[in-house]
């Protein structure tokens, strides 16, 4: 679709600088928008792709405006203000309301007209699916479940009995909502499977990645937060609660009955043990490893030692192994001229 800038300014509530008639249909990076196309830019360090960028407008903050010639829409958050844009110049692909003759229903299952039910997809008994929502080649909706208005299953999601999944929420290929959890009770040499009798309750607004796979609870429920953001193989175990508006990158993994508070943002790789509490806004670095609670707002790093060329990995890795022989070194040199101020904790090391 195409629009002015004009038009653009006054739905997003930007300032407009240059010609209101300009046609933008597009998004794309500043090099390659094009003439018809808008970009954004918001990182100063990269002032240098500003200068030389060939986009028809771009959305940038207003202290950057001097910076180029070009048609500018003025937004306090850039980034944010571009997405909003994207998303109406690109919306997502749809079907046409109606369910494909492949797809198999069960004769209860509650299907408002105006939703797309796609090839080869399987709603089971009692499901209830929501005004608009689309659900893609290859889906499995099983029994009692529940998708609000707008939801968005991509392809091959899989969402398995009383799941409850809000409005506007978006699921990406081979993702998997109520699989059992990892669950068993030790008996000898045994396992014993302890059924997860749970479900997964999932607020609105809500994204899951592709071959994400989020766990029905063992007797109470997993629960994702309104907004949460969670990207591509994600592993959330059962008993999991996820605040609102917290993201999650690539990799991460929650153990069962982690519970993650609001606004939080945890990077790629990330793990966390089990029954374990993190606070409201809290960021953690990529590959950390959390062990223990944490109680306080803040960002957090740990795991591996970052990269090294690898003579100079073995080197530092060597010195860390070093560390404890010689702490007990420096404590008896201490201890012998007097200055060692605890002597208990020489001894516990």
């Amino acid at each position: 679709m195409a629009v002015t800038l004009g038009e653009l300014a006054v739905r997003f509530g930007l300032t407009l600088r240059g010609n209101p008639d300009r046609p933008i249909d597009h998004v794309g990076t500043l090099a390659g928008a094009g003439p018809r196309g808008l970009a954004f830019f918001s990182n100063p360090k990269l002032i240098d792709q500003l200068v030389s960028a060939n986009a028809g407008a771009i959305v940038l903050h207003p202290n950057m405006q001097d910076a180029t010639p070009l048609d500018c829409l003025l937004a306090s958050n850039p980034h944010a203000s571009f997405a909003r844009i994207a998303t109406m110049l690109h919306p997502p692909l749809g079907g046409a309301k109606g369910v494909h003759p492949s797809a198999v229903l069960a004769p209860d299952a509650v299907v408002d007209p105006s939703a797309h039910i796609g090839p080869q997809v399987v709603v089971g008994a009692r499901s209830r699916i929501g005004a608009r929502t689309y659900i893609g080649p290859g889906c499995v909706v099983g029994e009692d479940v529940t998708l609000g208005d707008d939801v968005r299953l991509v392809a091959r999601v899989t969402v398995l009995e009383g799941v409850s999944i809000g409005a506007r929420s978006i699921l990406h290929p081979g993702s998997v909502v109520g699989s059992e959890g990892f669950g068993y009770a030790p008996e000898g040499e045994r396992w014993i499977h302890v059924p997860q009798v749970g479900s997964v309750l999932i607020g609105e607004d809500v994204e899951v990645g592709a071959n994400t796979t989020i766990d029905r609870g063992a007797l109470e429920d997993t629960e994702i937060g309104d907004g949460v953001k969670i990207d591509n193989l994600v592993q959330i175990g059962h008993n999991c609660k996820i605040g609102t508006h917290t993201a999650l990158a690539g990799c991460v993994g929650l153990a069962g009955s982690s519970h993650i508070g609001a606004r939080c943002r945890i990077g790629g790789g990330v793990g966390v043990a089990g029954h374990l509490s993190i606070c409201d806004d809290v960021s953690l670095m990529a590959m950390s490893f959390v062990t223990t609670d944490i109680r306080e707002p803040g960002v957090y790093a740990g795991g591996s030692i970052p990269i090294e060329p690898a003579a100079d990995w073995r080197r530092i890795v060597g010195r860390l192994k070093r560390i404890d022989g010689l702490n007990r070194r420096v404590g008896k040199l201490e201890r012998q001229v007097g200055t060692k101020e605890n002597v208990a904790d020489e001894e516990r090391s």
